[in-house]
C-alpha cells in the first residue's frame, strides 16, 4: 500500500477515535494534513485578537513549513496509528 492509500485511511479512522484527543494532538494532526495536503501555508494569519483557534492553527501549520508532503503524510499516518 503506498503512502497516498495509507494517509487516507488514517484521515477516516482520524474521525472515528475512541477517545478524542487533546488539543496539542490534534493541532499536529490539523498542520500535517494541512501540509500534506496544501504544502505550506497559504493564507495570511488571522488578525482578530480573539481568533485563538485560528491563531493556533496557523502556527502550527506555518512550524512545520518546508516539510516535504509524503513526510506530511507518513508522520500523520504514524500519529493517527498512536491515538487507536
Amino acid at each position: 500500500m503506498n503512502i497516498q492509500e495509507q494517509f487516507d485511511q488514517a484521515v477516516t479512522r482520524s474521525k472515528t477515535l475512541a477517545e478524542k484527543p487533546g488539543n496539542d494532538v490534534l493541532l499536529q494532526l490539523y498542520a500535517l494534513y494541512k501540509q500534506a495536503t496544501e504544502g505550506d501555508v497559504n493564507i495570511e494569519a488571522p488578525t482578530n485578537a480573539f481568533d485563538f483557534v485560528g491563531k493556533a492553527k496557523f502556527n502550527a501549520w506555518e512550524s512545520i513549513k518546508g516539510k516535504a508532503k509524503e513526510s506530511a503524510m507518513q508522520e500523520y499516518v504514524e500519529l493517527v496509528g498512536k491515538l487507536k
